[in-house]
Protein backbone atom coordinates (compact mmCIF):
# COMPACT_ATOMS: atom_id res chain seq x y z
CA UNK A 1 0.00 0.00 0.00
CA UNK A 2 1.58 3.12 -1.44
CA UNK A 3 1.17 7.14 0.08
CA UNK A 4 0.95 10.40 -2.32
CA UNK A 5 1.83 13.29 -0.04
CA UNK A 6 0.04 16.31 -1.58
CA UNK A 7 0.46 19.60 -0.02
CA UNK A 8 -1.04 22.58 -1.29
CA UNK A 9 0.79 25.84 -0.75
CA UNK A 10 -0.23 29.73 -1.40
CA UNK A 11 3.22 31.64 -0.26
CA UNK A 12 4.44 29.68 1.90
CA UNK A 13 7.53 30.59 1.32
CA UNK A 14 8.52 30.98 5.06
CA UNK A 15 6.92 27.13 5.92
CA UNK A 16 7.22 25.02 2.69
CA UNK A 17 11.03 23.91 3.30
CA UNK A 18 10.36 22.62 6.92
CA UNK A 19 7.20 20.92 6.17
CA UNK A 20 8.68 18.92 3.13
CA UNK A 21 11.69 18.29 5.43
CA UNK A 22 9.69 16.43 7.53
CA UNK A 23 8.30 14.32 5.06
CA UNK A 24 11.84 13.08 3.68
CA UNK A 25 12.96 12.84 7.13
CA UNK A 26 11.00 9.50 7.08
CA UNK A 27 10.68 8.36 3.94
CA UNK A 28 8.43 6.01 2.41
CA UNK A 29 6.19 8.08 0.19
CA UNK A 30 5.47 7.31 -2.83
CA UNK A 31 5.90 10.81 -4.17
CA UNK A 32 5.19 13.89 -2.20
CA UNK A 33 3.44 16.56 -4.99
CA UNK A 34 3.52 20.28 -3.59
CA UNK A 35 0.64 22.05 -5.69
CA UNK A 36 1.65 25.67 -6.32
CA UNK A 37 -1.14 27.63 -5.53
CA UNK A 38 -0.93 30.73 -7.58
CA UNK A 39 1.44 31.83 -5.36
CA UNK A 40 3.58 34.76 -6.49
CA UNK A 41 6.55 33.83 -3.95
CA UNK A 42 9.17 31.73 -3.47
CA UNK A 43 7.43 29.09 -2.64
CA UNK A 44 7.53 26.82 -5.71
CA UNK A 45 10.89 27.38 -6.16
CA UNK A 46 11.96 26.31 -3.06
CA UNK A 47 10.02 23.20 -2.89
CA UNK A 48 11.80 22.19 -6.53
CA UNK A 49 15.27 22.38 -4.56
CA UNK A 50 14.27 18.95 -2.95
CA UNK A 51 15.06 16.43 -5.04
CA UNK A 52 12.14 13.96 -6.07
CA UNK A 53 9.76 16.65 -4.61
CA UNK A 54 7.34 17.36 -8.16
CA UNK A 55 6.02 21.02 -7.90
CA UNK A 56 2.43 21.52 -10.41
CA UNK A 57 0.68 24.81 -10.50
CA UNK A 58 -2.52 25.57 -9.99
CA UNK A 59 -3.82 28.65 -10.99
CA UNK A 60 -7.53 28.49 -9.55
CA UNK A 61 -7.19 29.77 -5.70
CA UNK A 62 -8.89 27.89 -3.10
CA UNK A 63 -7.95 24.75 -1.03
CA UNK A 64 -10.58 22.69 -3.23
CA UNK A 65 -8.69 23.24 -6.56
CA UNK A 66 -5.33 22.43 -4.75
CA UNK A 67 -6.12 19.52 -3.49
CA UNK A 68 -8.17 18.57 -6.14
CA UNK A 69 -5.40 18.67 -8.79
CA UNK A 70 -2.78 17.09 -6.42
CA UNK A 71 -5.19 13.85 -6.20
CA UNK A 72 -5.61 13.98 -9.93
CA UNK A 73 -1.70 14.54 -10.39
CA UNK A 74 -1.26 11.67 -7.72
CA UNK A 75 -0.73 7.78 -7.98
CA UNK A 76 -0.83 5.87 -5.03
CA UNK A 77 -3.14 3.76 -3.36
CA UNK A 78 -3.61 6.24 -0.28
CA UNK A 79 -3.52 10.11 -1.16
CA UNK A 80 -2.65 11.87 2.01
CA UNK A 81 -3.15 15.91 2.38
CA UNK A 82 -1.22 17.94 4.84
CA UNK A 83 -1.08 21.82 4.80
CA UNK A 84 2.37 23.68 3.91
CA UNK A 85 2.83 24.83 7.27
CA UNK A 86 2.80 21.55 8.85
CA UNK A 87 5.37 19.27 9.63
CA UNK A 88 4.75 15.26 9.69
CA UNK A 89 5.53 13.71 12.69
CA UNK A 90 8.02 10.42 13.07
CA UNK A 91 5.32 7.49 13.13
CA UNK A 92 2.54 9.10 10.88
CA UNK A 93 3.05 7.39 7.72
CA UNK A 94 3.16 3.87 10.09
CA UNK A 95 -0.18 4.51 11.86
CA UNK A 96 -1.49 5.20 8.50
CA UNK A 97 -0.87 2.21 6.59
CA UNK A 98 -1.34 0.23 9.57
CA UNK A 99 -4.96 1.84 9.83
CA UNK A 100 -5.80 1.28 6.29
CA UNK A 101 -4.65 -2.57 6.55
CA UNK A 102 -6.71 -3.33 9.66
CA UNK A 103 -9.76 -1.85 8.40
CA UNK A 104 -10.82 -2.38 4.95
CA UNK A 105 -13.94 -0.52 5.33
CA UNK A 106 -11.72 2.44 6.51
CA UNK A 107 -11.94 5.27 3.59
CA UNK A 108 -10.89 8.55 5.39
CA UNK A 109 -8.19 8.85 8.22
CA UNK A 110 -7.65 12.28 9.95
CA UNK A 111 -6.39 13.30 12.88
CA UNK A 112 -5.61 16.91 15.01
CA UNK A 113 -2.71 19.16 14.87
CA UNK A 114 -0.71 20.38 17.77
CA UNK A 115 0.12 24.11 17.16
CA UNK A 116 4.36 23.93 18.08
CA UNK A 117 4.36 28.22 17.91
CA UNK A 118 1.46 29.10 19.96
CA UNK A 119 2.38 29.37 24.06
CA UNK A 120 2.10 26.16 25.57
CA UNK A 121 -1.16 26.52 27.60
CA UNK A 122 -2.66 28.49 24.47
CA UNK A 123 -1.65 25.01 22.69
CA UNK A 124 -3.13 22.51 25.58
CA UNK A 125 -6.56 24.19 25.75
CA UNK A 126 -6.62 24.10 21.69
CA UNK A 127 -5.50 20.31 22.45
CA UNK A 128 -8.65 19.91 24.90
CA UNK A 129 -10.64 21.81 21.90
CA UNK A 130 -9.73 18.72 19.39
CA UNK A 131 -11.73 16.14 21.88
CA UNK A 132 -14.52 18.16 22.69
CA UNK A 133 -14.94 18.52 18.97
CA UNK A 134 -14.47 14.34 18.54
CA UNK A 135 -17.17 14.14 21.29
CA UNK A 136 -19.08 16.69 19.61
CA UNK A 137 -19.12 15.27 16.29
CA UNK A 138 -20.53 11.85 17.32
CA UNK A 139 -23.56 13.14 17.08
CA UNK A 140 -23.13 15.26 14.32
CA UNK A 141 -20.89 13.31 11.88
CA UNK A 142 -17.48 12.24 11.81
CA UNK A 143 -15.11 14.79 12.07
CA UNK A 144 -12.34 15.78 9.36
CA UNK A 145 -9.29 18.01 9.26
CA UNK A 146 -8.38 18.92 5.62
CA UNK A 147 -4.57 19.81 6.45
CA UNK A 148 -4.49 15.85 7.73
CA UNK A 149 -5.57 13.25 6.19
CA UNK A 150 -5.66 10.47 4.24
CA UNK A 151 -8.26 8.97 1.71
CA UNK A 152 -8.33 5.67 -0.24
CA UNK A 153 -8.09 6.70 -3.94
CA UNK A 154 -10.58 4.65 -5.06
CA UNK A 155 -13.12 6.74 -2.70
CA UNK A 156 -11.48 10.05 -4.03
CA UNK A 157 -12.60 8.72 -7.32
CA UNK A 158 -16.15 7.79 -6.51
CA UNK A 159 -16.25 10.96 -4.85
CA UNK A 160 -15.23 12.82 -7.85
CA UNK A 161 -12.53 14.55 -6.19
CA UNK A 162 -12.81 17.77 -4.39
CA UNK A 163 -15.52 20.43 -4.07
CA UNK A 164 -13.81 23.35 -5.71
CA UNK A 165 -16.95 25.52 -5.00
CA UNK A 166 -16.09 25.94 -1.61
CA UNK A 167 -13.18 28.43 -0.60
CA UNK A 168 -12.02 28.03 2.35
CA UNK A 169 -14.55 27.07 5.49
CA UNK A 170 -16.70 24.30 5.27
CA UNK A 171 -14.52 21.54 3.21
CA UNK A 172 -13.71 19.29 6.00
CA UNK A 173 -17.69 19.16 6.36
CA UNK A 174 -18.04 18.52 2.74
CA UNK A 175 -15.22 15.40 2.88
CA UNK A 176 -16.67 14.08 5.62
CA UNK A 177 -19.88 13.93 4.49
CA UNK A 178 -19.52 12.47 0.94
CA UNK A 179 -16.56 10.13 1.70
CA UNK A 180 -18.60 8.45 4.84
CA UNK A 181 -21.29 7.31 1.62
CA UNK A 182 -18.69 4.86 0.50
CA UNK A 183 -16.57 3.57 3.61
CA UNK A 184 -15.95 4.41 7.50
CA UNK A 185 -14.51 8.02 8.24
CA UNK A 186 -12.00 8.15 11.34
CA UNK A 187 -10.15 10.58 13.08
CA UNK A 188 -7.57 9.26 15.61
CA UNK A 189 -5.26 11.21 17.64
CA UNK A 190 -2.59 8.76 16.79
CA UNK A 191 -1.85 10.50 13.51
CA UNK A 192 -1.72 14.04 15.15
CA UNK A 193 1.26 16.28 13.26
CA UNK A 194 2.54 19.51 14.27
CA UNK A 195 0.96 22.87 12.65
CA UNK A 196 1.45 26.96 13.07
CA UNK A 197 -0.75 28.43 15.10
CA UNK A 198 -0.29 31.49 12.85
CA UNK A 199 -4.19 32.21 12.27
CA UNK A 200 -4.76 31.82 15.64
CA UNK A 201 -2.46 34.16 16.73
CA UNK A 202 -3.19 36.92 14.39
CA UNK A 203 -6.65 36.99 15.00
CA UNK A 204 -7.05 35.47 17.89
CA UNK A 205 -8.29 32.11 20.01
CA UNK A 206 -11.93 33.04 21.07
CA UNK A 207 -12.21 34.65 17.46
CA UNK A 208 -10.91 32.45 15.36
CA UNK A 209 -12.61 28.94 17.17
CA UNK A 210 -16.07 31.31 17.35
CA UNK A 211 -15.81 31.21 13.66
CA UNK A 212 -14.93 27.35 13.09
CA UNK A 213 -17.17 26.00 15.63
CA UNK A 214 -20.20 27.81 14.20
CA UNK A 215 -18.96 27.07 10.49
CA UNK A 216 -19.12 23.26 12.33
CA UNK A 217 -21.88 23.20 14.00
CA UNK A 218 -24.52 25.37 10.86
CA UNK A 219 -22.66 22.82 8.26
CA UNK A 220 -23.31 19.95 10.05
CA UNK A 221 -26.63 20.60 9.53
CA UNK A 222 -26.78 22.27 6.01
CA UNK A 223 -26.26 20.69 2.59
CA UNK A 224 -23.82 23.49 1.47
CA UNK A 225 -21.04 24.25 4.71
CA UNK A 226 -19.93 27.49 4.22
CA UNK A 227 -21.50 30.69 5.27
CA UNK A 228 -19.42 32.84 6.54
CA UNK A 229 -18.14 34.73 3.46
CA UNK A 230 -14.68 35.28 2.61
CA UNK A 231 -11.73 34.18 4.56
CA UNK A 232 -8.15 36.35 5.58
CA UNK A 233 -5.13 34.93 3.95
CA UNK A 234 -2.51 35.08 6.91
CA UNK A 235 1.13 34.47 6.09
Amino acid sequence: MEISLVIPAYNEEDYIADCIKSALAFDGFKEIIVVDNASTDRTADIARGFPGVSVVREENRGTGFARDRGFRESSGDLVAFVDADTRVRARWRAQVISAFVRDPNLVCLTGPYWFYDLPFITAQLLNLNWRLAYIGNLFTGPLVVGGNMVLRRETLEKMGGFNTSIVFYGDDIDISRRAARFGRVRFTFAIMIDSSGRRYRVSGVLRTLALYIRNAVVGAFHEHPEYTGGYEDIR
